[in-house]
Order: C-alpha cells, then sequence, then structure tokens
C-alpha cells in the first residue's frame, strides 16, 4: 500500500485511517502475546515435569521470534509513522511520547531480560520470563489505555451546530 501523504506533510485521511487499523492489530497482536508468553512462563515455572518444562521453553522460542519481535517492531513503526503524519506529532503531547517510550521499553526488556533468560535456561531462570513478560503486559495495556483516553488532549472549541 503505498503511503500517500498531503501537501502539509500529514497523510491524508484514508491513509490515516489504514494505518491506524494497522497500528491497533499489531499492538493488541503484541498484547496478546505477551500474555500468552506470561501464561507459559508461569506454567514452565511450576511444573516438575522436565518433558512439559522443555516444551515450555520451546513454545517461549517460539511466541518471542514468530510474534514478539515483528509485532513488536511493527507497532514502533506503525505509530511512529502515525504520530508524524497525523497532528499528534512524536514528542509533541506527552501521552503519545508515553506510548514511544513504554514501546521502545519493550523492545529493550525482550532483547535484554527475554532473550537471555530463553538462550540459557537454568535453576531460578523462570523469574526473569515471568518479571519481563508480566512488565510487557502491563506496559502494553498502559499503552492501550494511552491510546483510548488521551489525556492531556486539547479540547475542540469551535461551535458545533
Amino acid at each position: 500500500m503505498a503511503t500517500r501523504i498531503q501537501t502539509r506533510g500529514r497523510l491524508s485521511r484514508p491513509t490515516r485511517n489504514a494505518l491506524l487499523t494497522a497500528h491497533i492489530i499489531v499492538s493488541v497482536g503484541l498484547l496478546g502475546d505477551s500474555a500468552g508468553f506470561l501464561a507459559v512462563a508461569i506454567r514452565r515455572a511450576v511444573t516438575t515435569d522436565p518433558e512439559l518444562a522443555a516444551a515450555a521453553l520451546k513454545l517461549l522460542n517460539m511466541f518471542a521470534l514468530v510474534f514478539g519481535i515483528p509485532l513488536s517492531f511493527a507497532a514502533l513503526i506503525t505509530g511512529t509513522i502515525q504520530a508524524i503524519g497525523s497532528g499528534w506529532g512524536l514528542l509533541r503531547y506527552p501521552w503519545v511520547t508515553t506510548k514511544l517510550l513504554l514501546i521502545v521499553s519493550v523492545i529493550l526488556v525482550g532483547a535484554f531480560v527475554l532473550q537471555p533468560a530463553l538462550d540459557s535456561p537454568g535453576p531460578g531462570g523462570d523469574a526473569p520470563l515471568i518479571v519481563g513478560s508480566g512488565y510487557d503486559v502491563a506496559a502494553l495495556a498502559l499503552a492501550t489505555g494511552l491510546g483510548v483516553f488521551k489525556p492531556g488532549r486539547p479540547r475542540h472549541t469551535r461551535n458545533r451546530p
């Protein structure tokens, strides 16, 4: 899909709507992936069955590689383009900046907490998986709420008939 940009540097309404739809889809998908990752990490932590623990680790790696990484970057890219191509701007409103920081933090937690724990699991190695994915779920839920409520959003003052 080619992106049309109007002369003022803003995305056209159909392009904005398509991009917003894509952003919501990948962001909700990432939240679901993170919640599923957390559930499997908790199940792995409480099992005494070594075969189940090994299978859970393989599943967690699949969650990370097939869904987590692509959806994280897709959410970052679609959100950034949406912010820059609309009137919101990327750093103009605190709620947009906070959403940006939250998705970047989710990517960093994945790279520096979750992936190392997946690469070399050991005794007590499940704690970083649970804490990291718990953080991701909370951060993504907060970002979703910010996108819905838009705190600090300017009020329109024009009179409407």
